[in-house]
């Protein structure tokens, strides 16, 4: 059998037309494909999510134990393992996007995959903490028992929103090839407010560690929770970081300011990812509300005088 030579008319259209599939992101083999890296930090997702999820169940079966600890550790202990396995998911989130977008192996399988690995691991998770310990009512105020479930469910119902949206807003058919020129976030992410939730959860336990009331500002706690599911079905922009890469260049100065901000936050964990989370809220409610700058005149046009 010979082979099709290199100027055959059918071969050539037989090699348009399996390139035209592999761009078209609507071909069902392109939509369906599973690329195993970026797909592989997805599932690392969920699973940090999941097990988040279970530290939060085992941590309420320990404060109703008779001994206070259950398969061998506090209810503090689990709550802070959750909190972790949160950040972990996060940073699989970060990685199965990039490693996407690094290979060209983008698909939308992989976003919807991820879309619901994201409602575990930054909804259900983040709303069990924040159900059980921060709006919880041993702080000695009664009311958070009636209104706790119905503010993480606020905060549940605006993750699920925010993640449709982002999928929608980024739908390869409401583009059709141009590109969007912004690369801010509409909206807080919800891997920042997850964040935001777990680091307030290990705030509130170094506090209860050394024996400090929360009486005195524990009633903001509920309204600070609205204002972060709020926050996700905004349209206040963030920035997203995707224009950071291995090819990214700074400044000595710069190098230096970050390398200490990572030192600062591994010594001061429970204070310092609080006050960075809180930072990135305020700094995108500061930049959309902030008045636009003055409009300066043309050197070379003379100002008008009306």
């Amino acid at each position: 059998m010979k082979a099709p030579h290199p100027h055959d008319p059918a071969a050539q259209s037989a090699a348009e037309h399996d390139l035209a599939h592999r761009e078209n992101p609507y071909h069902v083999t392109q939509a369906s494909h599973i690329y195993f890296l970026p797909n592989l930090m997805t599932a690392g997702n969920l699973f940090c999510g999941f097990l988040a999820i279970v530290n939060c169940i085992q941590a309420r079966l320990a404060e109703t134990s008779l001994t206070g600890e259950y398969l061998g550790a506090t209810n503090a202990e689990h709550y802070r393992h959750a909190v972790w396995f949160i950040f972990a998911a996060a940073a699989f989130d970060a990685l199965d996007g990039r490693l996407a977008r690094m290979g060209g192996r983008e698909s939308l399988f992989g976003a919807e995959f991820d879309s619901i690995a994201d409602v575990v691991s930054f909804g259900v998770a983040p709303t069990l903490l924040m159900f059980y310990l921060i709006l919880s009512p041993t702080q000695g105020i009664l009311w958070f028992r009636y209104v706790g479930w119905a503010i993480g469910f606020v905060y549940l119902l605006c993750a699920a929103m925010r993640l449709a949206r982002f999928n929608v807003i980024t739908n390869p058919l409401l583009h059709h090839g141009t590109k969007e020129l912004s690369k801010d976030f509409v909206g807080l992410p919800v891997p920042a407010a997850a964040g935001t939730v777990a680091a307030m959860v290990l705030f509130l336990l170094n506090l209860a560690e050394h024996d400090k009331s929360l009486k005195n500002w524990a009633l903001a706690l509920p309204f600070l929770m609205l204002l972060i599911a709020l926050l996700m079905m905004s349209r206040v922009r963030y920035p997203s970081g995707k224009q950071v890469d291995l090819q990214t260049r700074m400044r000595v100065r710069q190098f230096v300011a970050v390398v200490v901000f990572i030192g600062l936050v591994v010594l001061y964990k429970e204070y310092a990812f609080l006050v960075a989370c809180l930072a990135y809220i305020f700094s995108g409610l500061y930049r959309h509300w902030r008045p636009p700058p003055p409009h300066k005149p043309h050197p070379d046009r003379p100002a008008s005088n009306l």
